[in-house]
């Protein structure tokens, strides 16, 4: 009773911080070089195929303790948007045991793609604890500028309605999943920085992937995948330091896709671990099954 009484008590202290932007943030960056004068198209489409779908479970960590807080899904389909061919981009998250009893969520974002990878559109719909909202952000690219107008709004009232320009790449929580995705490893050495904007409502969050190099994620004694290494160093006050706010862990295969994700927070960690997928364009040749003895 003493067990559950106080994980009660995490999930009640923790939801406030799950369902805030950066936590988010941190899951969606699983989960960007700029050179001005050139629209952010991201070579990424060489590493998925359309029917792609990738899922995930979130926990949240406080000391010794770690519930499982929530699951997540990545799919990529080939669509339309707008009468033009376009590559949808999905992300859809529900909370799961304590965290779904004390402040349920429901989020999804939809990311619109061009067929040369420039993102033209996100929507991001919430439902937590039946509030609803959704962020409507459309992009376009000007004079190497990338502009985005951010409409936020309840069923009720808008709440934003602005719009935002970076001279960097600037994506959504999102599509700055599908940047890093697009990474050439072979050109990169340790200590290599990628910085870029993310827009979240009327803020544009200054965001630097940094590289350090291939690491090993263990998952248990028989199941271990080979990854590529990168900490986020994220500039917002919600994180307990800016400098490695968080720490991704991609698979070292040609799929590039993440395998564990964990965010400082102040108030314990969010960590993120790949569980299953299906529709790969390549073998998951990071992943590697040790036969029992």
């Amino acid at each position: 009773m003493k067990d559950n009484n106080r994980l009660h008590a995490v999930a009640r202290v923790a939801w406030a911080v799950c369902v805030s932007k950066p936590t988010l943030l941190c899951l969606f960056l699983l989960f960007t070089l700029c050179v001005a004068g050139r629209a952010q198209t991201i070579p990424a489409k060489e590493r998925f195929s359309s029917g792609e779908e990738v899922h995930y479970e979130m926990y949240f960590k406080w000391g010794l303790l770690m519930p499982r807080a929530g699951q997540a899904t990545l799919s990529i389909r080939d669509t339309r948007y707008e009468g033009e061919s376009a590559c949808h981009y999905r992300l859809l998250f529900r909370t799961q045991g304590m965290f779904e009893k004390v402040f349920p969520m429901r989020d999804t974002i939809d990311c619109y793609f061009s067929p040369a990878m420039l993102l033209l559109r996100s929507e991001k719909r919430v439902n937590e604890n039946d509030y609803y909202l959704i962020d409507d952000l459309k992009f376009s690219y000007a004079d190497g500028k990338t502009t985005a107008h951010s409409h936020r709004y309840t069923p009720s009232r808008t709440k934003i309605d602005t719009m935002i320009v970076s001279e960097q790449y600037m994506f959504d929580m999102l599509g700055a999943t599908m940047y890093l995705r697009s990474l050439d490893w072979d050109r990169m050495k340790n200590g290599d920085e990628f910085p870029f904007h993310v827009v979240i409502g009327r803020d544009r969050i200054n965001i630097s992937f940094r590289y350090t190099g291939q690491a090993i994620v263990e998952r248990s004694e028989t199941l271990k995948y080979r990854t590529r290494h990168f900490y986020i160093d994220i500039y917002d006050d919600v994180f307990t330091q800016s400098k490695a706010a968080a720490e991704i862990w991609i698979g070292d295969d040609e799929n590039h896709i993440p395998v564990k994700i964990r965010a400082k927070l102040k108030i314990g960690a969010a960590e993120v671990y790949y569980k299953s997928s299906k529709g790969l364009r390549y073998p998951l040749t990071s992943r590697v099954v040790i036969p029992k003895r």
